[in-house]
């Protein structure tokens, strides 16, 4: 198994860049990579000395079930970063052990993997059709599952910040459903790009507060640009902190901590 913490990092596991260009930069429009792209720009990102790149969402997407194939076949070394695979709990109703997306993510051999999953009690209700315990057995089956086999696992808390307004309670249960399974990292994420600086600095400092995890954020830009000046070539960055934080992200595409407190 390939180390789960990235090397040269000079303030060790507690300040790293988890870069997510390979899948929500490949989201935008106009830009498709092709295996060969993707395994070049992830051999410049670890140049870079980004911490943790996040490959795709193997299973879902032939290209990148493809990518993670060919990089554990050995065409992609990383020297500092390490390789993350994006995919979602199990289904409700079924097992982590016997769910298809959750095999395709360990036979991705990534060492890491990124879980999302529902905190919003609506999304939970009218997307999934099922309630917050199940909900919350979906999130604690999977991370557990993937934690025996040996991965590192992060959870990104999908439309957490919506959630936490409407039902604080539930979101923070899927936080702990999956810290308690062991996830090393709870990622709060603003899934529609609507929070300010200081409203996230706020609700980070309440939840970490109540829970005493590590927390992280994840704030992205889901709709249009409004500026006509961004770069097609504009990338999402995701960092974690260990709360409080001292700082609040300057942007959608670079949120940002104290060091002190961490960043992943």
């Amino acid at each position: 198994m390939s180390r789960t913490e990235p090397a040269g990092t000079p303030l060790g596991d507690a300040f790293h860049v988890f870069d997510t260009t390979l899948r929500d930069g490949a989201q935008r429009e106009g830009i498709s990579y092709s295996v060969a792209d993707k395994l070049a720009v992830a051999r410049h990102l670890d140049a870079l000395g980004v911490g943790f790149i996040e490959g795709g969402w193997p299973g879902a997407m032939p290209k990148d079930t493809e990518f993670f194939a060919r990089a554990a076949a050995g065409e992609l070394e990383l020297r500092h970063a390490v390789l993350v695979a994006f995919g979602s709990t199990r289904r409700a109703g079924a097992s982590a052990a016997a769910d298809p997306q959750v095999r395709a993510l360990l036979d991705s051999e990534a060492p890491v993997v990124t879980l999302v999953a529902k905190s919003d009690r609506r999304h939970i209700e009218r997307a999934l059709r099922t309630d917050a315990a199940e909900n919350c057995a979906m999130v604690a089956d999977t991370v557990s599952f993937l934690r025996g086999e040996g991965r590192r696992v992060f959870l990104d808390a999908e439309h957490f910040f919506d959630g936490y307004s409407y039902d604080a309670d539930t979101a923070l249960r899927v936080l702990d459903a999956a810290m308690t399974a062991g996830a090393d990292v709870a990622v709060l994420c603003d899934t529609n790009g609507g929070m300010l600086p200081l409203g996230i600095a706020e609700v980070v400092t309440e939840v970490a507060a109540r829970t005493g995890f590590r927390l992280g954020i994840h704030c992205q830009e889901t709709r249009a640009p409004r500026w006509p000046t961004r770069s097609p070539r504009y990338r999402r960055v995701q960092r974690t902190c260990s709360a409080p934080p001292t700082a609040t992200a300057s942007g959608p595409a670079t949120p940002t901590c104290s060091p002190s407190s961490g960043t992943w």
